[in-house]
């Protein structure tokens, strides 16, 4: 199955209704987000950055740690009335427009 960001708001919202009883509060949610960012900023610090793992962070995903901030970036976006495909479409015609060529004439790329 392929899946689109309005598929996967969808499924998410079924999952929430069906599994998870509720949606955790807004606040909560951003709680949450912020936590699951930051388990993606210490993979990375170790992976590649200067920092090494410990032991117990043998069996750190990065992919799973990526689906869970996807995960609670739709349960937001569904709380909050947003439409992630459209919102992502006008950020890449907004990112298009203004950075059209400013990437391709900067020396440092």
């Amino acid at each position: 199955m392929e899946y689109t960001l309005n598929s996967c708001q969808e499924l998410v919202d079924n999952w929430i209704q069906s599994v998870g009883v509720r949606y955790f509060s807004e606040l909560t949610n951003t709680a949450i987000l912020m936590e699951e960012v930051g388990e993606i900023a210490r993979i990375m610090a170790r992976q590649y950055g200067d920092q090494s793992f410990k032991a117990s962070e043998e069996d750190i995903n990065l992919a799973e740690e990526m689906a869970d901030v996807l995960f609670v970036l739709i349960c937001l976006a569904n709380q909050t009335g947003v439409n992630l495909e459209d919102a992502f479409r006008k950020t890449i015609e907004k990112k298009t427009e203004r950075d059209g060529n400013r990437h391709k004439n900067n020396p440092k790329l």
